[in-house]
């Protein structure tokens, strides 16, 4: 015997007194009543949208628990004397239903026990059949106003209408065996119970930029290649994440540059803040194919260790909506920001602006000495309502500008999941306002939380548009990185609309490929027009580019050589296999400064950071389909990795081996 056969017993041998009809008519006068009072709750404009998203909320919080059968025990275990109290209201109940007062399916002999906690609501009825929309037309809301009323069969229509994409959870009630017999006043060999399955989760809908990878272009007519240099590392971030829940990510989620620049490289910085980063060039075996050279292009700013930094104007943008409830959105959005404060002056200044619904500003301007004031105004803040993320930008921007410094920094920090739905929410409509805003010499950083309706593209947008950068924080330990460890790169520029152009000899190359930057491509004759924007470059910063190159004879040429096509072009220089150009502007400045480099065979020399980085690039080629890479497996990234780790104060590095381990026998689709 167990405490539900003792439960059950007690049902079953007590006798219940049938109430006399003068009781029972003043039961049904005062639910009556009670419903009237409560029906102005149901006409509030979107219940039917809130109950189905709380609801959907609900359930995608139960996916983290272990068991279905221990959700089980939570919705039906607990005390007596919470049973024994909600049976008390039924008799009224049961006979509103009797008589077609509440809309509901008329049952006969039947007890409705529901029990109700701040999670979850069930219907049980000992014959197994329970009403398909019970769940919500028992549902207890608090009255907030007091609107025109409808009748029951329109309240009803709003309640079963599917609403934004959540179907309506009442429509697929579905069988689940439990406690057998205990609600019944006549023991039953084999009840069920009803309960709703979850409804659909909010998985499968991270929205990524389509990507084709960059194809193998003939130095002979297309010597030239030209990009914006990127400084982003969120795809890596991203990536991460899925291979620890054992899943390969999408295909686009992988932007095999930011892969390769998510880790710090030891390259020789410049001589004096005359030029802001120094290039340097490498040439080396390519790891995947015996017959091509891999070419990297590294940069390193220059360093703030020792000069004052200037002073910061920072607004935090803080998504409050509802899709920011997960504790792998807000929660670690704002420890995210606490971090943060410990890494400012005391003359540093921080606003905080929020939306969900309507954008509010929460915090003036406040110099960080006053922590307390600012982690009380981050404690404030709670998630709710829809995502009207353009006015918030809007907000935010207009509060930077209204009190910016011009011997400062001006930043505008977005932290959300991207999922703007009120106002504004087309990429190419908010890039178009990020744009404009540009020239008011406010940046732009974008930190993206969560998965399951992330909106990486609306991201990358408006980082690349905005001068500034993306980072997706997966973790406590990811934001240390980008907000502490990398905080001088990350919030001080020191080099706006940086541009590679990357010009082959055809007497020493035949073909090429530029390995990742697709989504920062741009054309031969942009490189030269400053009115076209760039990547933005932040102090201590590493970036590195790679090309895969076929030298001129060799067996691994994927195009046919042109019938009618030059050897040479006229003004080719003999023993260069590339010329590098880089162009930049100096924050504040309109006018872009020209830096050059040739790569010669002299730049052919053993490259630990080359090789590790190769390592890097090769897998995110193997996570997107391994369409150049050949038999180039993942133990030959271990490999590789392993042997050129190098100095690995953080981890990163071995992390990055263990992720590439985890790849080996991870899921396809989750």
């Amino acid at each position: 015997m167990n405490e539900f056969d003792d439960l059950k017993k007690l049902f079953r041998d007590e006798v219940l007194p049938r109430p006399d009809e003068g009781a029972r008519a003043t039961a049904i006068s005062a639910a009556m009543s009670h419903a009237e009072k409560i029906s102005d709750t149901f006409q509030e404009a979107g219940i039917a949208k809130r109950l189905r998203n709380r609801m959907a909320n609900i359930w995608n919080r139960r996916t983290h628990m272990r068991s279905f059968t221990r959700n089980h025990a939570l919705v039906y275990g607990g005390s007596l004397a919470a049973l024994t109290l909600l049976v008390v209201a039924s008799p009224a109940f049961l006979q509103m239903m009797k008589e077609g007062q509440t809309g509901l399916p008329e049952w006969k002999n039947e007890t409705i026990i529901t029990r109700t906690s701040n999670e979850n609501a069930q219907q049980i009825a000992p014959n197994g059949v329970a009403p398909k929309d019970a769940l919500h037309k028992t549902a207890q809301l608090a009255p907030r106003s007091a609107p025109a009323k409808l009748p029951t069969s329109q309240l009803e229509s709003l309640l079963n209408k599917s609403t934004d994409g959540v179907p309506d959870l009442t429509s697929q009630i579905a069988p689940a065996k439990a406690i057998t017999g205990i609600m019944s006043s006549e023991p039953e060999a084999d009840s069920t119970v009803y309960a709703p399955p979850p409804p659909a989760l909010e998985a499968g809908r991270d929205r990524f930029t389509d990507i084709t990878a960059n194809p193998v272009k003939q130095v002979a007519t297309d010597p030239l290649s030209t990009f914006s240099l990127d400084v982003d590392t969120a795809s890596y971030s991203f990536v991460r994440r899925s291979l620890m829940q054992n899943v390969l990510p999408p295909k686009d989620a992988v932007r095999v540059e930011e892969m390769v620049n998510y880790f710090p490289y030891d390259y020789a910085g410049p001589k004096d803040r005359a030029e802001p980063f120094k290039a340097n060039v490498s040439l080396m075996q390519t790891p995947w194919n015996a017959d091509t050279k891999l070419m990297r292009i590294g940069i390193r700013g220059f360093s703030l260790d020792g000069l004052t930094k200037p002073h910061s104007n920072l607004v935090l943008l803080i998504d409050t909506s509802g899709s920011m409830e997960e504790p792998d959105k807000l929660p670690l959005l704002l420890n995210s920001f606490r971090l943060l404060l410990d890494t400012l002056g005391p003359e540093d200044t921080v606003s905080i602006v929020t939306y969900a619904g309507s954008a509010g500003t929460v915090l003036e301007p406040t110099k960080a000495s006053e922590k307390t004031k600012i982690l009380a105004a981050l404690d404030s803040l709670s998630a709710g309502g829809s995502t009207a993320g353009a006015q918030g930008i809007r907000q935010a921007y207009n509060l930077a500008e209204q009190h910016f410094d011009k011997a400062g920094v001006n930043r505008v920090i977005l932290a959300t999941d991207g999922d703007f739905n009120v106002g504004i929410s087309d990429p190419r409509e908010l890039q178009d306002f990020v744009e404009r805003k540009r020239q008011s010499g406010v940046y732009l950083s974008v930190l993206g939380f969560g998965e399951g309706n992330y909106n990486d593209e609306l991201m990358q947008t408006l980082a690349q548009n905005g001068n500034g950068n993306a980072a997706y924080i997966d973790s406590l330990s990811e934001a240390r990185k980008v907000l502490v460890d990398e905080a001088t790169s990350t919030l001080f520029p020191i080099a706006n609309d940086v541009k590679i152009q990357v010009e082959f000899n055809p007497a020493a190359v035949s073909e090429y490929r530029l390995i990742g930057y697709e989504t920062r491509l741009l054309n031969k004759d942009d490189f030269n027009n400053d009115h076209v924007d760039a990547g933005d470059i932040g102090a201590s910063h590493t970036v590195t580019a790679l090309y895969e190159v076929t030298p001129k004879g060799s067996k691994g040429q994927l195009v046919d050589p042109l019938r009618y096509g030059t050897a040479e072009q006229p003004g080719s220089t003999a023993g260069e296999y590339a010329f590098v150009k880089i162009r930049y502007k100096l924050p504040g400045e309109d006018k872009s400064h020209l830096i050059t480099e040739p790569v010669t065979a002299a730049d052919e020399m053993p490259d630990a950071e080359a090789n590790f980085a190769a390592a890097v690039a090769a897998f995110g080629q193997l996570l997107r389909g391994a369409e150049f890479t050949k038999a180039y497996g993942y133990d030959d990234v271990i490999a590789l990795a392993t042997a050129n780790r190098g100095p690995d104060p953080y981890g990163y590095r071995a992390e990055f081996i263990n992720l590439v381990r985890l790849a080996k026998s991870a899921r396809a689709m989750q």
